[in-house]
């Protein structure tokens, strides 16, 4: 089979690999499609801890297929079913784990970082991730794209949990990617009257506007929008949706009286904000960060696609062969286009 492998800092390779074999309670997906991460980016252009020439490591934990084979001692899934893969698992056993936090396990193995994932023709599944709940069926009308990307969309949502939305909420929206539009989406669910969009790519921006229509968009003059849109008052919510030190920052004058704020990108290693807690006090805010996706988290948004109510496969805006899998990674971390997929046959 093709696989997409990374074997150091800048050094992803497509090669010729074995077919993976099974054991009995483990079952062998057949990927069908699988979306690209920012995690996939900074572990390319980084490296990642433990992958080396004599051990590389096939990225992607957004990925969705069809099982190919089940081991015998597997009940409840059977060969040509199309599933979902969360790909964050849990020891099972630790209170994290036993509270719905498995995403948060001290002993997490997650499929496409720490073993291989699904930029691949075949992946083997894990028998704990069978055990565990982490392979969802798809609905009919499911696409395979949004399977996949339902990894992103599933992490949107915890952070949505945290924030809320109330209906006639302003939402202001940093970050102008797939992730910020899944943001907008769920407040636009959820009954806000407005969401501003905010990025300082203006393609961007029109990107995500013919997408989901109602949409404000700012590039420029941030404030003036924001105050605008609430009468001086400020946003009620204030979502982070990138990576940035200046945009967290900020983001605390955005806000209005008992607003609530979410830090949903985290900064790369080393760099920390510097954030005014006057602003917290004064305003009342609420201040949030989350990261990852529960299991329920991850069905949960399963099922919104399912159902029509959040429609997530516009947002998959480019698709590719694995052998174009470089160009997915240029093309994505030069922010053309939202969400790049690659595809299989």
């Amino acid at each position: 089979m093709k696989a997409a492998k990374l074997f150091g800092k800048k050094d992803l390779r497509v090669v010729d690999a074995p077919v993976p074999e099974i054991g009995k309670d483990e079952m062998l997906l057949k990927v069908k499609a699988a979306t690209v991460c920012g995690t996939d980016l900074r572990m390319y252009a980084n490296g990642a801890e433990g992958v080396t020439e004599e051990r590389p490591l096939t990225l992607c934990h957004e990925f969705a297929g069809m099982i190919e084979r089940v081991g015998s001692a597997v009940t409840g899934y059977k060969a040509g079913q199309r599933v979902s893969v969360a790909p964050n698992i849990g020891c099972g056993v630790c209170d994290a784990c036993v509270s719905g936090n498995s995403h948060h396990c001290k002993k997490l193995t997650a499929l496409g970082i720490h073993i291989d994932g699904g930029f691949a023709e075949y992946v083997r599944i894990p028998a704990a991730a069978i055990a565990h709940g982490n392979v969802t069926p798809l609905a009919d009308g499911v696409s395979f794209e949004a399977g996949a990307a339902n990894e992103a969309f599933s992490c949107v949502y915890n952070s949505f949990e945290r924030y809320r939305v109330n209906p006639s909420d302003v939402v202001l929206v940093i970050g102008a990617g797939a992730i910020g539009l899944m943001h907008a989406k769920l407040a636009f669910m959820a009954g806000a009257s407005r969401v501003i969009l905010n990025d300082l790519s203006e393609e961007r921006l029109s990107l995500c506007k013919s997408i989901e229509p109602r949409l404000t968009v700012a590039s420029e003059g941030l404030a003036n929008a924001v105050e605008d849109a609430t009468g001086g008052r400020g946003a009620d919510v204030v979502v982070t949706a990138c990576s940035v030190r200046a945009v967290q920052e900020d983001a605390f004058n955005h806000a209005g009286l008992n607003g609530r704020v979410n830090f949903f990108g985290g900064l790369p290693a080393g760099q920390a904000a510097t954030l005014d807690t006057n602003k917290i006090h004064y305003k009342q805010l609420q201040v949030s960060g989350t990261t990852r996706a529960s299991l329920d988290h991850y069905r949960k948004t399963l099922d919104f696609i399912a159902k029509g109510v959040v429609d997530i496969d516009p947002l998959v805006t480019d698709s590719y062969p694995v052998k174009d899998v470089l160009t997915a990674f240029d093309n994505a971390s030069a922010q053309k286009g939202l969400k790049h997929a690659i595809v299989f046959e």
